[in-house]
């Protein structure tokens, strides 16, 4: 196939006949040569040390211009300089899919790790418990304490299971957003029931102005990325610490913040940390109790980065930074107007 042609010169199946014939044979051939020199141009194979790369096609104005020796040095130079252009490229084309072949590879392993340890740990409890219950000889009190164990694990699998389901869905470009004018008390509403049981004992401040506008969201999926944010942020502070959540309006944008108290962020990984299967360490803290607090939790490192690419997906973004006098805020901005692009590639925002 031909890559690039000066205007004029069409590869036609006689063309393309003498091309093949060059690159297989190593050898020029067309005008001015000994072989098929019935061509109406010049075909010069594109060689390097690693073998031929290409064929150049030059179709001279006059049979002469080739016939001095400083005439067919300039062309074999042109070649030679074309031919090594050619095998940067694919050198460069080379090396950028090995390096995702290796960044592939990278993340099956996490995933498999993440599996073989994170899904089999709560299955381990839940067959635990059952085994325990079907002995019949325990007291009403262990058997409710077992049970709740139980329960625990599940849904702790099905956050681990959904979460994959969910990263599945976004590699894959399937996830959908529909956007519709939500309250973003409803929304912050709902994230906190879902994940009542994670946030016993803790106290949850809350700060909204009465007159936030109504914010084109997918009620859903917003309410899916503050679950993983705040669950992210129960992980990782002390159990009765509390967690701030607030709200507002900032120029043309809605931001989310929620803050813990927990250790912090290194600088280094407030990026990262939204990547996929990244559980970077946290600080060591001096106190004994927070060196406990500072050990990573059970979790696939999927939470955050199925955040990022729902808040993405709204054309919003994500951002950590560590909180004066200790902990994370975590702020998720979306846009106060949807933006929409037409049929004729021209952007436009619509009101909510």
């Amino acid at each position: 196939m031909a890559r690039a042609a000066s205007p004029g010169f069409t590869l036609d199946e006689d063309k393309y006949a003498v091309a093949t014939w060059v690159f297989q044979h190593s050898q020029p051939a067309g005008q001015g040569t000994d072989t098929l020199s019935a061509a109406d141009a010049r075909y010069l194979p594109l060689q390097t040390a690693r073998g031929v790369v290409g064929v150049l096609a030059l179709k001279l104005a006059r049979s002469g211009l080739h016939s001095t020796p400083e005439q067919r040095r300039m062309i074999e130079a042109f070649a030679s300089q074309t031919a090594l252009a050619i095998e940067r490229a694919q050198l460069a084309e080379t090396a950028g899919q090995a390096q995702l072949l290796q960044e592939t590879e990278k993340l099956q392993t996490a995933l498999f790790n993440s599996i073989s340890h994170d899904l089999r740990t709560p299955l381990a409890s839940i067959t635990g418990s059952l085994s325990s219950l079907l002995e019949d000889t325990l007291d009403s009190a262990i058997q409710r304490e077992l049970l709740k164990t139980a329960h625990e694990e599940a849904q702790r699998l099905n956050r681990l299971v959904g979460h994959l389901l969910d990263m599945s869905r976004l590699e894959a470009g399937a996830l959908k957003v529909s956007r519709q004018p939500c309250d973003v008390q409803d929304v912050i509403g709902a994230a906190l029931q879902r994940l009542d049981g994670a946030l016993l004992n803790r106290s949850i401040n809350i700060e909204l102005p009465a007159d936030l506008p109504l914010v084109p969201l997918d009620f859903v999926l917003v309410v899916q990325a503050l679950v993983n944010v705040l669950d992210n942020a129960a992980k990782y502070s002390p159990p009765a610490s509390p967690i701030d959540i607030r709200a507002g309006a900032t120029g043309e944008w809605l931001e989310i913040q929620i803050s813990d108290r927990g250790v912090g962020i290194p600088a280094e990984d407030l990026t990262r940390v939204f990547n996929k299967f990244y559980r970077g360490q946290r600080p060591i803290p001096a106190s004994p109790a927070a060196r406990e607090q500072a050990e990573l939790p059970p979790g696939t490192g999927l939470g955050l980065s199925i955040s990022s690419g729902i808040t993405e997906a709204h054309g919003g973004q994500i951002l950590a930074e560590n909180r004066p006098g200790g902990g994370t805020v975590v702020t998720l901005k979306f846009p106060l107007v949807e933006s929409t692009i037409s049929e004729n590639g021209t952007q436009a925002t619509q009101g909510n």
